[in-house]
């Protein structure tokens, strides 16, 4: 946060210097509004219904997400339990070191503790029994969370159990009650999307020195996943105990010394390990801290000593707050507390991830499972890319410093330097490849950096790995997209999908392969972006998957959805939208703009049961067909701000912001995914979204909050105002830009660059003069004269 703090003062002294102040009240003002920012974020909303997020302590992009898990299911069942916790339950098994935020599909969940006392209890018990195991029960008026910090009271044991984290390194501090002997239980056998046999190998080690030291690898989401770490307790052992549970062990080798005593062994490994660690009855809290490493033992003790050198919680909580505080100043807003609420917690869901994976010495271990050194740059891990590609990775880059930026992208790189297969990640997390979701959306979120002039990574090489990525055969019925123009239904699945994405992809290689003078490049990939016209059917005015020779897939029902038909994670209702860089071309392939929004209106305005979605877990938030809590809908609510008529726009926007989204742990109608849900909301709330990222624009919506100004990364700010914003006056009348008139509804990434203000006029009805008819309408590949 050191970068990002030097921006911040950069800011701070040019605010000075231009209203005439000095440095002091400047800073002043930036340290009151994170402050209050930080006062406003509340870390429980998305712990509910559908949003998959976590309470618990991390810092941001921090590599630890230290938080409580209420509940470890078999994997079948452990959808709605993805982050480990869910508000509904009313029991905790223990304070894991590593979680996702938002996902639809899970894993992590390493290195378990949990204060426990009286009668040594190995097994998590029933959460509907208590008592029955280690678990404890617990009330939400006994918690707190807030940004790198969480607090609960066991009930059963009576510990107050408090949590911090730096970036590497998760720090708990338990108040066992008086005269009770302490005991601190660590689980290597619990997991996300838990099933037997997915610990693959496990160790526990006592050092000398009586640091704990150990290892997992787990064959689960990334298969051959290993992670160590290193545990030092601020009060001496008075005992140790290590277990291995596992039973029916085909081959035992020979004991070592003090195998037939748990608590005289020194090291124990295994598939289904558990340590416990005595310490009498303690007359002070007792802190224990606990650091990670992608590499080693070795690197999990160095990550301890440099980030958490003593047992000072509370400096560790200081340090974690105050990092907080200045990465969510960058946005100040001037809203009732329930927007602010809303909209500062989706900002602080947006700097979860991706996530820093790298020693404190730069190394990391990579999609080839070797050992590798960052040099020169960050090493991030877990990028959800299928989701983040459309809002979060935009935000980043007008939140973030450049630097940060350009750490993503040659994280990206390294991982396709490394990878055995020579591409970008599709999905990745902990430096392991996943290949989950399609496409190929490492692509775009290199070029919309490049495009919107970050530097700081080798562009040559950025472009061939781009390249490289489009045109890897093997890869989800590429090689016949290559030779057809379009994925063939017959001999790969979800085709429609996957023709679609991968036109998209195509479009932002040759528009960067354009801005670096690869002229031949942009050319092939030019072409390659019209694919998309391949999977539209005239005849129905429905995205379709076609077979190789060209005919489309039959019987065709536009609600079908899930595996096996022509669509990824929707139906036609909700992908014969996906042309964002191509909006007037897809108008004028619908006979023109008032065909394409009729349908939309069709789409929007359908009345849809939502048992027809049963089987797709991740099909949410229904408005018609349109499904907000899955990301295909995200960009369609602006399209009508193509056509001229950015009115209809603001109308289903303020539907999707009333229904999608509140202020309580169900707020988020659908998985989180890595921040895309909360980047959707933070920019929609600001009046403005990223449809296409690579085309430097954002469609203009309407604004949700009455002040906000984006405190931005080159010391300007850019304020957005909404006059006469309530809740009868949603419409935009007029609109000014750095005080002249605003005739079309979008913005250019170079005009909020450069500072300024955005102030609407709002209104009770539908405004049919602002922009008009004839304004400039945001970028399409075809002219936006073809679509009128």
């Amino acid at each position: 946060m050191a970068k990002l703090g030097t921006a911040m003062a950069r800011a701070v002294f040019a605010m000075g210097a231009l209203l005439g102040t000095g440095t002091a009240s400047a800073e002043a003002r930036e340290v009151d509004v994170g402050e209050s920012a930080y006062a406003s974020v509340d870390p429980f909303i998305g712990t509910g219904g559908e949003g998959h997020t976590y309470p618990g302590a991390t810092v941001p992009f921090g590599m630890v997400q230290l938080s409580p898990d209420t509940r470890i299911q078999p994997r079948a069942q452990a959808y709605d339990w993805a982050a480990g916790y869910r508000y509904d339950d009313s029991s905790i098994v223990g304070f894991s070191h590593t979680h996702f935020s938002g996902t639809g599909h899970s894993d992590l969940g390493d290195v378990l503790l949990m204060p426990v006392t009286g009668p040594e209890q190995l097994e998590r018990g029933d959460p509907e029994v208590p008592g029955s195991g280690y678990a404890s029960r617990f009330r939400h008026d006994d918690e707190i969370a807030r940004p790198g910090y969480y607090a609960v009271t066991l009930d059963d044991s009576k510990v107050r159990a408090e949590l911090t984290a730096s970036a590497r390194a998760g720090v708990h501090r338990y108040t066992f009650p008086e005269g009770a002997d302490a005991r601190v239980l660590l689980d290597l056998r619990t997991s996300m999307y838990d099933y037997p046999g997915k610990i693959l190998w496990s160790r526990l080690r006592r050092m000398p020195d009586g640091t704990i030291t150990g290892f997992r690898e787990t064959r689960g989401w990334a298969p051959g996943r290993q992670l160590y770490f290193a545990m030092r307790f601020s009060r001496p052992l008075t005992g140790h105990a290590f277990h291995n549970t596992e039973t029916d062990i085909a081959y035992k080798g020979f004991a070592p010394p003090g195998d037939r005593s748990p608590g005289e062994r020194a090291q124990i490994e295994g598939r289904q390990l558990v340590g416990t660690f005595d310490f009498g009855k303690l007359d002070a809290p007792l802190v224990v801290k606990v650091a990670i490493s992608p590499v080693d033992e070795a690197g999990a003790i160095a990550n301890l000593d440099a980030e958490v050198p003593d047992f000072d919680f509370d400096r560790v909580r200081s340090a974690a707050k105050a990092e907080w505080t200045e990465a969510l100043s960058v946005l100040d807003i001037d809203a009732p507390e329930p927007d602010r609420r809303s909209a500062y917690t989706a900002l602080y869901h947006t700097l979860l991830g991706p996530t820093l994976f790298m020693d404190v010495d730069g190394r990391y271990r990579g999609p080839d499972q070797a050992v590798h050194t960052a040099e020169g740059f960050a090493h991030y891990s877990t990028f959800s890319l299928w989701d983040t590609y459309r809002a979060l990775h935009p935000l980043l880059t007008l939140v973030q410093p450049s630097s940060r930026n350009a750490d993503f992208v040659d994280s990206l790189l390294a991982h396709r330097q490394r990878s055995p297969y020579g591409i970008l990640p599709v999905w990745s997390f902990h430096g392991q490849e996943t290949w989950t979701m399609i496409g190929y959306h490492a692509v775009p979120v290199i070029a919309d950096a490049y495009l919107k002039g970050i530097r700081g990574f080798d562009a040559e090489a950025a472009l061939d790995a781009m390249v490289a990525s489009a045109s890897y055969g093997p890869y989800d019925g590429l090689r016949e997209y290559m030779e057809l123009g379009w994925v063939p239904i017959d001999e790969e699945g979800e085709a429609a999908s996957k023709t679609l994405e991968y036109a998209y992809g195509d479009w932002t290689i040759a528009r960067m392969a354009q801005a670096m003078g690869r002229a031949d490049i942009a050319q092939r990939f030019d072409t390659r972006a019209a694919n998309w016209r391949n999977a539209f059917d005239p005849g129905t005015g429905f995205m379709r998957a076609k077979n190789r020779d060209g005919s489309f897939r039959t019987p065709f029902d536009p609600t079908a959805s899930g595996y096996g038909t022509d669509y990824t994670e929707g139906n036609a209702w909700q992908y014969s939208w996906y042309v964002p860089h191509d909006v007037a071309g897809l108008a004028a392939a619908h006979g023109g703009a008032d065909a394409l929004l009729g349908k939309l209106d069709q789409a929007f305005e359908a009345e849809v049961d939502p048992s027809v979605f049963e089987h797709m877990e991740d099909i949410t938030g229904l408005i018609g067909w349109y499904a907000h809590g899955n990301e295909p809908s995200h960009h369609v609510a602006y399209l009508y701000a193509y056509a001229g008529q950015p009115w209809r726009t603001q109308a289903r926007l303020k539907t999707i912001m009333e229904t999608q989204y509140a202020d309580g742990p169900d707020g988020l109608a659908g998985n989180d995914d890595l921040g895309q849900m909360s980047a959707w909301y933070l920019f929609t709330a600001l009046g403005f979204y990223p449809v296409a990222p690579g085309s430097g624009e954002y469609v203009i919506g309407r604004p949700f909050l009455p002040r906000a100004t984006l405190r931005l990364q080159n010391g300007k700010q850019f304020t957005v105002i909404a006059d006469g914003l309530d809740q009868g006056h949603g419409y935009i009348g007029s609109a000014t830009l750095n005080g002249k008139p605003l005739d079309r509804a979008f913005l250019r990434h170079a005009e909020i660059l450069a500072g300024g203000e955005l102030r609407f006029t709002m209104q009770a009805t539908p405004s049919r003069t602002w922009p008009g008819l004839d304004a400039e309408a945001p970028y399409s590949m075809t002219p936006a004269a073809a679509a009128r």
